[in-house]
């Protein structure tokens, strides 16, 4: 997992490219990035498929701020980016969320 940063001069915005690997997404037909931008929707940001396995997508992030998100694999099994910027306690279980800070 991954994601790639690219800050806009014209705007207050950085485009982030999440990326989750062949490997990583355990064979999942679908997959979604589900996060704080995004209201926790599930349905809201889907990842696109590859032809090599690895799903991707980009959303544009205002600047100067930290979102905390999930990857959810064929809707059932929730899975952290292994190089977030950082993790924090979810409020909701027991596990972590991944952070990027933009």
């Amino acid at each position: 997992m991954a994601f790639k940063k690219q800050y806009l001069k014209s705007k207050a915005v950085c485009k982030v490219t999440f990326k989750l690997s062949k490997e990583e997404a355990q064979e999942a037909e679908t997959v979604s990035l589900v996060g704080d931008f995004n209201n926790w929707d599930t349905a809201s940001t889907p990842m696109k498929k590859l032809k090599n396995g690895s799903f991707t997508t980009t959303v544009n992030l205002p600047k100067d701020s930290n979102y905390e998100f999930r990857y959810l694999l064929d809707d059932t099994e929730w899975e952290n980016d292994w190089e977030a910027d950082a993790y924090i306690p979810s409020p909701v279980s027991l596990e972590d969320n991944s952070v990027v800070a933009v």
